[in-house]
């Protein structure tokens, strides 16, 4: 920038269209999850896929202004614009549109693990309580506001505190372990399994599926780096370190799959999803390998999922967002460290503990919700509107209402 200090107006502008830019990338990545959702389950419940994610983002919006961005920052909009503005251009409030679709992400993830089979309104609750409670509580701890009350813990036990620059952890893995118990707790879709034998039921379109992938993989790189939050602080590694986990996870779920699309299109993802921690700290080799091993956990992991735990988990969210996630945690870890190329700050103790603490609240806020939910007013739809599908029984039209009414 010509020796020009980011403080000026001209570096406070560039900042707020630096993140701004980056916010409009990662709300794209909400049009990837709804196609990634459309393209798996059945034709019957698309434009309820459709939907659900549009409402949650909207839902998400709201909740995160009110209630989720003051709880994670301490920062407060309901105040005079002049105020909101301020002397930087309004950075503050477009931080809080940046990390909101980071918040949005959780209802988005959840969405795909309970397709076909839930009720409406009652995940619209749940993902307002996770956008606007749970998460940005989560996100205080480790990113926020009130960081030193657990990243003092990990630095004390681990020697660092806990890194996780683009959300691997604080994102991926919560969303993945928050649907969890909404996928047992509901149960699997009717006909999934019939006296203890599998009967996988087929996607529906494996264009939109791979659409919903590219849109993720190009969002995500706004979600990635952009993190860094300021123009000046931007990473090129960040950018490469990106690439290089998704190819890593394309070409390894293309190998262990054995060229299956469904597999090699949810690998990109894997890869991506694993490299947020670390990915201003690795080698790009190191990126690559990083997501290799993702891709190979989620090919491997939705089988015994799917037909080992009988879980009928429907986009595989557990094995991809939770578990993946928390690899991307660990592999920062290890990674990260000078010792492998990467730019050290981090030890493998300290992710550890940070990413078993982010399981453990997951868990207890997944089947704290969606048990209150299941118990009062109830979360899966009845048989008969189950079998119709959700989008004639929720939402009176299909997706292709022409050959609806021939």
């Amino acid at each position: 920038m010509n020796g020009m200090s980011m403080t000026t107006p001209l570096g406070n502008s560039s900042d707020v269209l630096f993140l701004m830019l980056g916010a409009v990338m990662v709300f794209a990545m909400h049009a990837g999850f709804a196609f990634l959702e459309v393209g798996t389950v059945r034709k019957k419940n698309q434009v309820n896929a459709f939907v659900k994610i549009l409402t949650d983002w909207s839902v998400s919006t709201v909740v995160y202004f009110l209630i989720g961005f003051p709880i994670a920052y301490g920062i407060s909009f309901l105040k005079p614009v002049k105020q909101i503005l301020g002397e930087n251009q309004g950075y503050d409030i477009t931080h809080y549109f940046f990390l909101l679709c980071f918040a949005a992400c959780i209802p988005a993830i959840i969405s795909g693990g309970i397709a076909e089979r839930a009720k409406f309104w009652p995940q619209v609750t749940a993902g307002a309580v996770f956008a606007g409670l749970s998460y940005p509580l989560f996100e205080s701890l480790i990113w926020g506001k009130n960081m030193s009350l657990l990243q003092d813990v990990f630095k004390s036990l681990g020697g660092a505190e806990f890194h996780d620059y683009a959300g691997s952890v604080v994102v991926h893995s919560i969303g993945g372990w928050l649907a969890l118990p909404a996928v047992l707790i509901l149960g699997p879709r009717m006909g999934r399994y019939v006296r203890g034998k599998s009967h996988p039921i087929p996607v529906s379109n494996i264009p939109f599926l791979a659409l919903g992938s590219w849109i993720l993989a190009v969002g995500w790189f706004g979600f990635n780096v952009m993190s860094a939050g300021h123009l000046e602080k931007i990473s090129g590694v960040v950018a490469v370190n990106s690439l290089m986990a998704m190819v890593g996870g394309v070409l390894a779920a293309l190998v262990a799959s054995k060229n299956d699309p469904g597999f090699v299109h949810n690998g990109a993802l894997a890869g991506l999803i694993a490299v947020c921690a670390g990915s201003d700290i690795m080698h790009p080799l190191a990126a690559f390998v990083t997501g290799a091993i993702a891709s190979i956990i989620f090919v491997f992991g939705f089988h015994i999922e799917q037909e080992k735990l009988k879980i009928d988990d429907v986009l595989g969210v557990w094995p991809l967002h939770g578990i993946i996630g928390s690899w991307g945690g660990l592999a920062a870890g290890i990674f990260g460290s000078e010792a492998l190329g990467g730019l050290g700050g981090v030890t493998f103790v300290s992710q550890l503990l940070g990413t078993v603490s982010a399981i453990v609240f997951a868990l207890v806020n997944g089947f704290l919700i969606y048990g209150v939910l299941a118990k009062t007013v109830g979360i899966r739809l009845d048989p008969e509107a189950e079998f119709a599908g959700a989008d004639l029984s929720i939402h009176n039209i299909g997706a292709y209402p022409e050959d609806s009414i021939r």
